[in-house]
């Protein structure tokens, strides 16, 4: 499982929270009930990712990064969308989504107001249509205030009902109420339903009333809620299943809790106006990199944090990618296309000059607010610290790798020396930024894309085909059409020992060569390593809780010996140990010397495990050249 953190042109942000004090009971639109900046969601291919977060649209690298992660053979992601913090309470943090007027309907407090389910451009070209279905209802009497129904009746409390009453007037009414009464005929219950007011005759006929929800964002996407209840006290409330249910918008809070009726008895349903939602920016200009990161998120803390920290408590997650961290230079812009006007007809004419039709619409994808150009020394230092920050925050959490990039353009000596900045077996960095080119984006100049993107892929891949102990490297990188800077072999020998993971422009494509870490400890060298650890660790974590609340005696500290070795064998058996017996390969000690009396006196148990992981084979460099006297010298 990989997580990419990135800016999108929609995707869910600012998602209103769920707990104990804020239950989902209620529509989750409520002005005061705090929201999470950023939230995870996990898509398992890039098409599920479109329809989520959108496309190549935007002015950031996410998407290009989520499509390359796929073509190399990952299956299953976690996407955070990134915006700008305005701070807990602002008003800006709605005035940035789209709203609109749903015509048909109206409520006894506000116009029926619907919101873009979260902010951007994308919501002011979404259209909602409501209509209504009315269906024949039985009942057993009817009278000003109440009507008698069969227990077995559809009817529930909060239905609205449309009677035809005596002369053929026609009015809706709501069931506010249903109480349970014995049969005053025979034996038996029945349900008496309480109208909201009294009608002016008896019905002599009744229709049972739901809406029906129609919603379209005009790029492909559509939804169509069925029997919706129309009053608040309803099991399925209009508010409360958009809330729910809908991907595309939310009920506005104006109106959560009141009822909705039809404009008219004949239930005509009103065709959305152009132009019904308004109000969508995206704000990509506002996003900086301390978006990315949540100042006040601790270790300790129960709950997740914004940006980068709402990652913390995902249990699957094994490595990070931040492929919008910073923007070294702005994208190219995504134009409208106008095809120009064609005079062709069935006869022959003389030719005219066509008048210059509208200028194409650019709009404004540029993340101004991350640009940090690597030549510049100050903003390779600030380039510097972000990644620093990444890398304090994976190994605060000890779960997963964050995979970095090294900054485009820099040199031999200035990759060298950026090197020193960091040292971790919790990161891996890789070199040169690649290019690609896709043929569903509209852009028509290469894209070049952080090379993590690609390495995480990688590594998916091969932990799926080969599991965790085969090196994610060796390997062709797909889809990619070339590197931003061709390394020589001699340039590959001095940044590999340095834990720089390179890709080679070769006859067949481009190879990842390597999977280090940044660590300096020999023993963590290798990326396999260092995952292979995390997943015992992670293992033991959740599978071995059983013993906290067994007695601790021999028997236990016999019984998690035995455990912890079967689970080791089976490791063993994969390959994942060097050694050629399990002797040589692992060890497990939990007896009385690591558990004294007075360690089991203070509740512990401790146990002891050795491992000797195996490391894969790298490449072996070797240089044949021809001197000048016409002998041949081989140098390694």
């Amino acid at each position: 499982m990989c997580a990419f953190c990135g800016v999108a042109p929609r995707g869910p942000v600012r998602v209103p929270v769920v707990n104990e004090k804020w239950p989902d009971t209620r529509p989750s639109v409520e002005p005061d009930r705090p929201i999470d900046r950023t939230r995870p969601y996990a898509v398992e291919s890039f098409s599920a990712y479109q329809q989520l977060y959108g496309g190549f649209e935007g002015p950031g690298l996410l998407p290009y990064a989520v499509a390359s992660f796929f073509e190399q053979g990952g299956q299953r992601a976690y996407i955070a969308r990134i915006v700008h913090d305005y701070g807990a309470g602002d008003p800006r943090n709605v005035q940035r989504v789209a709203s609109g007027t749903v015509l048909g309907a109206s409520t006894t407090v506000a116009p029926l107001v619907m919101r873009a389910r979260n902010e951007g451009t994308w919501g002011n070209s979404l259209q909602v249509a409501l209509s209504f279905v009315a269906k024949p209802i039985a009942f057993v009497s009817a009278a000003a205030t109440q009507m008698t129904f069969d227990t077995s009746s559809e009817i529930v409390a909060g239905s609205l009902l449309r009677l035809t009453l005596t002369g053929g007037t026609r009015v809706l009414r709501f069931i506010t109420d249903l109480v349970l009464q014995p049969r005053i005929d025979g034996p038996g219950q029945q349900l008496i339903g309480i109208l909201d007011t009294p009608a002016p005759a008896p019905a002599q006929s009744a229709e049972l009333i739901a809406g029906t929800l129609d919603i379209d964002d005009g790029d492909g996407r559509t939804e169509e809620h069925t029997d919706l209840g129309l009053s608040s006290s309803h099991p399925r409330w209009m508010a409360t299943v958009l809330c729910n249910e809908s991907a595309l918008i939310f009920p506005d809070a104006s109106w959560i809790d009141a009822d909705i009726k039809p404009d008219g008895v004949n239930l005509d349903a009103a065709t959305p106006p152009d132009g019904q939602f308004q109000g969508g920016e995206d704000g990509w200009a506002e996003i900086t990199p301390d978006d990315f990161f949540d100042a006040n998120w601790t270790v300790n803390d129960e709950d997740p944090g914004q940006g980068v920290q709402c990652l913390a408590q995902l249990s699957d997650l094994s490595v990070v990618v931040t492929p919008d961290l910073y923007s070294p230079a702005p994208l190219d812009p995504v134009e409208s296309i106008i095809d120009p006007p064609s005079l062709a007809g069935p006869e022959f004419a003389i030719c005219v000059d066509i008048p210059p039709g509208p200028p194409q619409e650019v709009g404004n994808y540029d993340l101004s607010g991350l640009r940090l150009d690597p030549h510049d020394p100050a903003d390779l230092d600030q380039i510097t610290g972000l990644l620093q920050q990444l890398v304090a925050f994976a190994e605060a959490v000890r779960s997963f790798v964050v995979l970095l990039d090294v900054p485009p353009g820099l040199s031999q000596g200035r990759i060298l020396n950026w090197r020193t900045a960091f040292d971790s077996s919790y990161a891996a960095c890789y070199h040169p930024w690649l290019q690609v080119s896709r043929r569903d984006d509209s852009r028509d100049e290469l894209v070049q894309i952080p090379p993590s993107a690609v390495a995480a892929g990688v590594i998916a891949s091969t932990a799926i085909q080969f599991g965790v102990p085969t090196g994610p490297a060796n390997v062709l990188a797909a889809q990619v059409v070339n590197v931003a800077d061709v390394v020589s072999s001699v340039r590959h020998d001095a940044l590999h020992p340095q834990g720089i993971n390179v890709y080679l422009r070769e006859r067949d494509g481009v190879r990842l060569t390597a999977a280090r870490t940044l660590s300096r400890d020999p023993q963590y060298r290798q990326l396999s390593v260092r995952r292979l650890v995390v997943l015992i660790r992670r293992t033991l974590e959740q599978q071995m809780q059983w013993a906290v609340f067994e007695p601790n005696n021999s028997s236990l500290r016999q019984e998690v010996r035995l455990l912890l070795e079967t689970f080791l064998r089976g490791l063993f058996r994969e390959g994942a140990f060097r050694g050629a017996t399990e002797d040589e390969s692992f060890f497990v000690r939990c007896d009385d010397s690591l558990n004294p009396p007075y360690v089991a006196d203070a509740g512990q148990l401790i146990a002891e495990i050795g491992i000797a992981p195996s490391e894969p084979i790298e490449f072996i460099l070797l240089r044949l050249s021809r001197n000048g006297d016409g002998t041949l010298s081989v140098q390694s």
